[in-house]
């Protein structure tokens, strides 16, 4: 298996995101700075598992929670 890179796994931009990914950043308010770097620290959790592990035994992350196809998919993230 071939890792994606980080930008890929990461990518909270991601199409069809699984509604039951969360990471820090969706619960910071606050409005985008420009002057400052967007930091991704990578810390993701499946609510469903309250873990970095999916139902499915896979990681929780962008790179992994955008299919569909996966088992655990839980929609569409809005």
């Amino acid at each position: 298996m071939i890792a994606k890179p980080e930008r890929e796994r990461f990518d909270i931009t991601r199409p069809n995101l699984c509604s039951s990914l969360r990471w820090k950043g969706a619960f910071i308010d606050a409005d985008p700075d420009p002057t400052v770097p967007r930091c991704n620290d990578g810390l993701f959790w499946c609510m469903r598992t309250q873990t970095c592990i999916g139902p499915d035994g896979n990681l929780a992350e962008p790179g992994n929670c955008h299919d569909p196809s996966r088992g655990c998919h839980a929609g569409k993230c809005e």
